[in-house]
């Protein structure tokens, strides 16, 4: 059976399963490149399936060079169907200049063999790095050129979607980790998309294949050997352990069983039926297995209200995976569904420079490279002996624009990203801050700022102060200092 479709953006009409190459970069690991050849031919064969739309990204291995050779064979023999390729652009933080975005987005447009790339989505490894901003500035210049058709965005939390939509970016989609098991995205997130018309693409719907027959009634594995599965290993640790999967799995089979379908097929139903997942992406060994049947069998069927009530009561005995989208990329292990961070890049550098305060052995401070600093005798941060302390901050990018002006949130969410990197860059970090002082224009809205900064340090519970100032400079709402003491000077 062809599988649904849906418009995600103006002129996007995609499969509602898009097939998932990043198995291509585990499958080179075990055994070296794949035959590009080969590896087109199952692609075409997705093509021929009704499953023309693919995902991968500048770190699946190959899986851009096969999916151009696929696509210029499909030109060559039915031109008016040349199938849909999603890639992603996962730049270092210090890869944000005109010149570096340009020359990223250039291979993935040369690797896939197009003049325009259907959906750039950009990745961003750590929210200290103010860059991504100064990223999406260029991705919307390419985008009016016509080299990208459309942007999206790949395990954005709410707060930085909230950003992104707030600055004004056409965002057409964020890539994120749904399923049974991991329902981060449907809260604040579904809210949000659904308030933006942002489409969720979801990924590990069948939690690296934990959800299937295959795993019902088994033992808790003690060795896993590929990435993948190490990964939504933790999720299912972290959802309460093997003995609650297990009893959802139980659950799920008595579904399938009167359905005469597979689990994998109504765990990604109901995934596919969530309000705004627009689609569900589903991995691919290409050149080993060929899952179009399975995925077929998706829309054969409907859950009803008895699948659903049964479903809501074998998911009452899991607990929620903690965090928001995309938190395990920024937080060790920082494990991927294709190699851990050290696979994609070697460490996240400090975003200021520490120096020390000529004449003082006891003191370091960082400074902005703000014209104002010098002549006004301050510093960004501070910090002598275990104490560090962060000049009051505000939602300025760059030589003095203002981010989210009017949006108290979006300005909240910039400036403590800011104090986080100028605490790192002193050598502490989040958890220990002591005290923030909150100063706002408008104190009526308090909770605005109040729920980011409990977000950021609803762990941490440090002392706090929220002041109103009638007049803040500029285009600014908010603006908050922090101190933090770290255990050793």
């Amino acid at each position: 059976m062809p599988p649904e479709r849906i418009d995600i953006a103006p002129g996007l009409n995609i499969s509602r399963v898009i097939t998932g190459l990043w198995q291509v970069a585990d499958q080179e690991r075990q055994a070296g490149a794949l035959d590009r050849d080969k590896a087109s031919d199952a692609l075409l064969a997705y093509i021929d399936g009704g499953f023309d739309t693919f995902d991968m990204a500048d770190h699946y291995g190959s899986a851009e060079l096969i999916a151009g050779t696929a696509r210029a064979r499909q030109l060559a023999s039915t031109p008016e169907m040349p199938g849909l390729y999603f890639t992603k652009w996962c730049p270092e933080p210090h890869q944000c200049t005109r010149e570096a975005v340009r020359a990223g987005i250039g291979e993935r447009a040369e690797r896939l063999q197009v003049e325009r790339i259907d959906l750039l989505q950009l990745h961003w490894w750590s929210f200290h790095y103010p860059g991504y901003l100064d990223v999406m500035d260029e991705l919307d210049r390419m985008r009016e050129e016509g080299r990208i058709a459309h942007v999206g965005v790949t395990n954005f939390d709410t707060d930085h979607l909230h950003v992104l939509l707030s600055e004004g970016y056409g965002i057409v989609s964020n890539q994120v980790s749904a399923s049974l098991i991991d329902r981060r995205a449907f809260g604040d997130m579904t809210e949000l998309c659904l308030k933006h018309n942002v489409k969720l693409l979801a990924y590990g719907t069948l939690a690296g294949g934990f959800l299937s027959e295959r795993w019902l009634g088994r033992p808790e594995p003690d060795e896993i050997a590929d990435w993948s599965k190490m990964k939504y290993k933790r999720f299912i640790d972290a959802a309460g352990g093997w003995r609650a999967f297990q009893a959802l799995l139980a659950a799920l089979d008595g579904i399938a069983r009167r359905h005469g379908i597979s689990i994998a097929n109504i765990a990604t139903r109901w995934v596919l039926d969530q309000p705004a997942v627009g689609a569900v992406i589903i991995g691919a060994r290409i050149t080993e297995r060929d899952h179009r049947e399975g995925n077929s069998a998706l829309f054969s069927f409907q859950l009803d209200d008895e699948d659903r009530a049964l479903i809501d009561e074998a998911t009452d005995g899991l607990e929620p995976i903690p965090g928001d989208c995309g938190s395990e990329y920024r937080k060790p292990p920082f494990l991927t569904a294709s190699g851990d961070l050290s696979d994609h890049l070697d460490s996240l550098p400090k975003l200021y420079e520490r120096v020390a305060v000529p004449g003082r052995s006891d003191r370091w401070r960082i400074g902005s490279g703000s014209e104002w600093e010098p002549v006004c005798g301050f510093s960004r941060g501070l910090r002598q002996g275990n104490r560090i302390l962060i000049s009051g901050t505000t939602a300025t990018h760059g030589a003095g624009r203002a981010v989210c002006a009017g949006d108290v949130r979006g300005q909240t969410v910039y400036i403590l990203d800011k104090i986080a990197a100028s605490i790192a860059s002193l050598g502490g970090s989040l958890e220990d801050v002591v005290r923030t002082r909150i100063y706002m224009r408008d104190c009526s809205r308090w909770e605005e700022a109040s729920r980011v900064h409990g977000r950021y340090l609803g762990d941490v519970l440090p002392a706090n102060t929220l002041i109103e100032i009638s007049d803040l400079v500029g285009d600014y709402d908010v603006e908050i200092e922090a101190e933090a003491i770290v255990a050793e000077a």
